[in-house]
Parts: structure tokens; sequence; C-alpha cells
């Protein structure tokens, strides 16, 4: 489980095929050299376990699953990637419940630049934003965010000064794919609303 706050932008240093998946290795010289083996990291959202260790640098295998689902199958060498590490229990919740479960991409169609905020609206299916509410929580590669608006195909968020400054979202440009996860309440919500009776 994780907050959606995120903790440090980690720097893609090795990326290799091995069957059916992908071997992802980051570097952070803030989080890399307390990272434990078997630990679980939501890396750009997706809870990722930590496979090796040395260093400030730290390795991931990506599965099928993760490849199809998220925009991890698409980075390459030098690329910014958030980190979080799980919540411990008694953490404060600053941002709100992430699981670290990617239930799919969206693409970044306009950023608009309001002082020192940004307006950043997305393009994504209709199954993402069934389970979207305005001024509701969604986690876009990993950072918790509130819902400005949603539509059919596509929802808004407003970003700070410091999000912009310390996560992937201050660099990310127009036609940019990035991992999304909706809110967990919505999820059950959505589910029993549209259960057969």
């Amino acid at each position: 489980m994780f907050t959606g706050l995120i903790e440090a932008l980690g720097t893609v240093r090795g990326r290799k095929e091995e069957a059916g998946g992908v071997v992802l290795e980051v570097s952070d010289p803030q989080a890399g050299p307390s990272l434990q083996l078997g630990e679980s990291v939501a890396v750009n959202g997706a809870c990722l376990t930590v496979v090796n260790a040395a260093g400030d640098a730290f390795s991931f295998q990506l599965g099928p699953e993760t490849l199809a689902r998220t925009n991890l199958g698409n980075v390459r060498l030098g690329d910014r990637v958030n980190l979080e590490r799980a919540l411990r229990v008694g953490d404060r919740l600053g941002g709100h419940w992430v699981q670290g479960h990617i239930d799919g991409v969206a693409t970044i169609t306009s950023r608009l630049r309001e002082g020192d905020f940004e307006i950043v609206t997305f393009d994504c299916s209709r199954e993402l934003t069934r389970q979207m509410v305005p001024k509701g929580s969604v986690a876009v590669d990993g950072v918790s965010l509130t819902l400005v608006d949603v539509v059919d195909h596509g929802f808004t968020v407003m970003l700070i000064p410091h999000t912009l400054s310390v996560t992937t979202l201050g660099f990310r440009t127009v036609n940019d794919r990035v991992n999304v996860e909706t809110d967990i309440l919505a999820k059950y919500a959505a589910k029993a609303l549209l259960a057969p009776r």
C-alpha cells in the first residue's frame, strides 16, 4: 500500500530482456542504499519487488502483465521515474490509499500554464473515467492528485509547483503516456453498481 506522495526521482540505469519480461535497473542515492531485497516500491505508480540491491542501484523484474498494462515497457536508459516506498503501519497518510495496481494508461493531450500552476488534461478509456468523480482522487504515474474535471474519455488535474518540481509530471509532454490507478473505493462502488441483479 502507498500514499501517492513521491519520495524520489530515480534514473533508469539498465534494461535487460529476459524470457517473457524485462529486468529494470534504477538508481537513486537517496532511496537506494536503504532498500532491502524483496521490498515493495512503487515505480511510476506500479508496485514492484526489489530483486537486487547494491549501493544506490536496485532492480525489478517486469512481467508480461506489467509490460502490457503500464508505461514501464517503454522506459529507456536515462529516463526518470517516480519512486515511493511502501507505507509502514503508523505512517501519516498524506495522499490517498494507493495500491500500486495500475488500471491502465492515459495520454497527455494538453498542458496549460496558470502562473506557477499547470492544468493538465489526459485522454483515457471510459473504463477508467467510470471510476472517477470531480474532486475525487486519482494516482497518475504514482502521484496522488485531485481530479478537477472528468468527461467520458478523459480527465483534468491541476499541478502545484511542488509536484511540478519533484515528480515526472513536471517534465512530461503532450502525447506522453502515464500510468493511472483509480481510487480503490470507486472501484468497489462501480463493481457493486454494475453487477448483474
